[in-house]
């Protein structure tokens, strides 16, 4: 199970936010490249999560159609 992707965490410089493990910036594990990765809200600003994208909810189920 996925950890809950936090919307505006107090020091997302801290951690790398490229996978589930969310490491220290110092201390990278998962092999994922030699930089952390930015938290959207270093990249796109405090209101990334605005835009429609809402990690929160559950995605709807879609109905089954035959073609």
């Amino acid at each position: 199970m996925a950890k809950k992707f936090p919307k505006l965490p107090k020091h997302p410089e801290r951690i790398c936010w490229g996978c589930d493990r969310y490491c220290p910036a110092d201390s990278l594990q998962c092999g994922n490249g030699s930089e952390r990765t930015q938290h959207p809200a270093e990249v796109f600003g405090e209101d990334w999560f605005e835009w429609g994208i809402d990690f929160a909810e559950e995605p709807t189920p879609t109905a089954n159609r035959s073609d």
